[in-house]
């Protein structure tokens, strides 16, 4: 599971890019309970959705030149100017090189070999988002991509992760670790389009998934909202009720009501 005890090659920080940051704020704000506050006016309008006093996500307004509103998720790197070499040595590319950002930390965007946009993150004072696994803040990453064989071998390239499989009617899950970790560090998973009908028509990205207390109260929150539902609440044996969810201007983002892990 996450963890604010950040290791390289986990998430450590989630954020949006939106049409509109006012009413992507009143969205969230209702949605989770998320109160944003701005970075300063040297942070170019960057700023943060947070649960109290507790950093849960970013927010930031966005052109259409630089692409559609989408959640970005930020996986901890010890080098970001190695990791980008490594991601272009696996055949992936670097939409956006390495920044220092006002002394928190060095941010990249980066694109796997199938086009596929994630974030890196190198600590500085800002080691990552303050909360996860709490409702209302992050607690799971899915890759949608069509080749889970040549992900897996891309991301441990460039992060070193581990795969394990976990059995499910009618498939096979493939859960993701950081390197020199156990199963208690899995943070997402692989899997294909074709094995998941909400996503068969749409190309391969990463899903961020939000722990809630009621799926099915946020579903209809969202709708209520403006946003739209992708998938609707769904049981899954063993691992919650969870539903896919866009908000009102195209970020596709998941909600779960996990079921409680024994230790």
């Amino acid at each position: 599971m996450l963890s604010t005890r950040f290791v390289n090659g986990a998430p450590n920080w989630v954020d949006v890019g939106t049409a509109d940051i006012g009413g992507a704020t009143s969205f969230y704000g209702a949605l989770f309970g998320w109160e944003f506050r701005s970075a300063g006016p040297q942070a170019g309008g960057y700023g943060f959705f947070q649960l109290g006093d507790r950093i849960a996500a970013g927010a930031m307004q966005t052109t259409p030149e630089q692409g559609p509103p989408s959640w970005t998720v930020y996986f901890q790197s010890p080098d970001a100017d190695a990791t980008v070499k490594a991601v272009e040595q696996a055949g992936g590319s670097v939409p956006v090189a390495p920044v220092d950002v006002m002394g928190q930390g060095r941010s990249a965007i980066l694109a796997d070999d199938k086009g596929v946009s994630f974030g890196i993150w190198q600590p500085a004072a800002r080691k990552g988002l303050d909360v996860v696994n709490d409702p209302g803040s992050l607690c799971w990453v899915e890759l949608y991509t069509p080749d889970i064989a040549r992900a897996a071998a891309f991301y441990d390239a460039v992060f070193g992760w581990e795969t394990s499989a976990m059995p499910f009617p009618g498939s096979t899950y493939t859960c993701v670790n950081p390197a020199g970790t156990d199963e208690n560090a899995m943070f997402g998973g692989l899997v294909p389009p074709a094995d998941d009908p909400t996503e068969a028509e749409s190309g391969p990205y990463w899903l961020p998934y939000f722990e809630v207390e009621d799926t099915d109260a946020v579903v209809a929150k969202a709708r209520e909202l403006g946003g739209g539902v992708r998938m609707p609440a769904t049981d899954a044996a063993g691992v919650g009720r969870m539903a896919k969810l866009v908000d009102p201007y195209g970020a596709r983002f998941a909600v779960i009501k996990s079921v409680p892990q024994e230790n």
